[in-house]
């Protein structure tokens, strides 16, 4: 069976809890990504994606100037590079999230997202079935909030 270290992206872009949104903005789409690892150092402390720029950030009326950390999640789910690849779709499916922080000792080691176990056909049914109910979730949010 296949662990998340073989299957994770190792080399991410990161960004510091007190980078502005504007430094988050323009490494997301200089990277093609809505998601975003923050990090002290080494060590994962949230993560601020397009959504939360949006709904927290916009919403508050905050300008690019304000920090990354007054935006960002910080209650997270994590995985250990050693788990195995169905733990992962398995904790992904059930928290509703595309990407999830692969973390050893607080460090942040690399991410694992649906599209990565889509790509390389692990698990692929798992994945899009969890994709499926990350979508529905999704639609509903955006439906009734």
């Amino acid at each position: 069976m296949r662990n998340i270290a073989e299957t994770m992206t190792k080399e991410c872009i990161t960004i510091s809890p007190m980078d502005s949104l504007a430094d988050a903005a323009v490494l997301m789409r200089e990277h093609d990504t809505g998601f975003l690892p923050v990090v002290e150092g080494n060590k994962l402390v949230g993560v601020v994606t397009d959504r939360d720029m949006v709904t927290r950030g916009l919403a508050k009326q905050l300008q690019g100037s304000a920090s990354v950390k007054e935006v960002m999640s910080d209650d997270l789910t994590t995985v250990k590079p050693n788990a195995s690849v169905d733990e992962a779709v398995s904790l992904m499916a059930s928290r509703q999230i595309r990407r999830l922080p692969v973390v050893e000792n607080g460090e942040l080691k690399g991410i694992i997202a649906l599209g990565d176990l889509a790509v390389q056909q692990v698990f692929v049914s798992e994945a899009g079935d969890a994709l499926s109910g990350i979508s529905e979730h999704e639609h509903r949010e955006s439906t009734y909030h």
